[in-house]
């Protein structure tokens, strides 16, 4: 019972969620990965951007995982780039046991009060698809298989184009 309270209240937008809206261009963002790289939006010029914030406690982000693993190893040499941005609040070891956990081939990272505030508030997982020249082409929220193929035929789309 407790785990469908968190879940609910996690997926629920706070507030003040002002997350921004397909067609907009990617707010500004600068990260540290796990592995210690910066990290920031001018990185993924000219390639399709999945941008996913999960916690490691939240069990669709859990399902939505092993999916971007699988994107990122069919469309990676094809222009795809994903980054996971945890908002876990116990600190990078918890995000460093999922991702050998779960083998995570993609770069992940802690996302600081302002990114959080700047996209999603605290509902996760929420995916941002970001298009090459910059702009939020699609925003899922929630995770379930058909999120997950739309994700993927978005992708295709975006990659095919110039």
């Amino acid at each position: 019972m407790l785990v469908i309270v968190a879940a609910s209240f996690l997926s629920a937008p706070w507030p003040g969620d002002a997350a921004p809206q397909q067609g907009q261009p990617v707010p500004h963002f600068k990260v540290i990965s796990t592995s210690g790289q910066t990290i920031s939006q001018d990185n993924y010029r000219g390639h399709v951007l999945i941008l996913e914030f999960f916690s490691t406690f939240c069990p669709p982000c859990r399902r939505s995982i092993p999916h971007l693993v699988k994107l990122n190893h069919q469309y990676g040499t094809q222009g795809l780039q994903i980054l996971g941005l945890s908002i876990d609040e116990d600190g990078a070891w918890l995000v460093k046991r999922l991702a050998d956990q779960l083998r995570i081939n993609y770069p992940l990272a802690m996302a600081g009060d302002a990114i959080i505030a700047d996209f999603s508030g605290r509902s996760v997982p929420v995916m941002f698809l970001i298009d090459k020249k910059g702009n939020i082409a699609e925003v899922y929220r929630g995770y379930t298989d058909e999120i997950g193929r739309s994700v993927e035929q978005s992708v295709k789309r975006l990659l095919a184009e110039k």
